[in-house]
């Protein structure tokens, strides 16, 4: 496949990957995985569509979490971060690397923040609850599987 192919199959699989598992290293030095939601994903989250259009070439990525985490956390330890989506059955994976952002803008917060996150976020049930954590990835490396073979590539700024 060209470079030109994965990167499409990429954003692709980002856009219909059920869930995005999130690995950052723990304060004792280990990798902790785990499962995210995909906001990339289209049917899950049409009304955030619009956030990644013009991001084909950067593969930008939000990811929403508590505060009040234990990834909250790791992060702030260590923003180095691994995100990995994945379709089995067709033997494709992706996993993007580089430093995760702590997006304080309250204005951001407000257009990512989706219908039913109260349940998550049960102290004001809206994007100024003290436990909404927003995230911002811009990967700088793309790796993965495809078929039988592997690829990667890097994510130029």
């Amino acid at each position: 496949m060209t470079d030109r192919k994965i990167r499409t199959a990429c954003l692709e699989l980002m856009a219909t990957a059920p869930a995005v598992y999130l690995s950052a290293v723990d304060a004792d030095g280990y990798p902790r995985v785990r499962a995210m939601l995909n906001l990339r994903n289209r049917a899950q989250y049409p009304d955030h569509v619009h956030l990644y259009e013009g991001h084909d070439e950067d593969f930008l990525v939000y990811l929403a979490t508590n505060t009040a985490s234990r990834k909250r956390r790791d992060i702030e330890r260590d923003r180095r971060i691994c995100l990995y989506y994945c379709h089995p059955e067709s033997f494709f994976g992706l996993s993007l690397v580089g430093d995760v952002q702590i997006v304080e803008e309250r204005a951001v917060k407000e257009v990512v923040w989706a219908e039913g996150w109260e349940r998550y976020y049960p102290t004001t049930g809206d994007p100024s609850d003290p436990d909404y954590t927003l995230l911002r990835l811009l990967p700088s490396n793309a790796a993965g599987w495809a078929g039988s073979g592997t690829f990667s590539f890097d994510i130029g700024r």
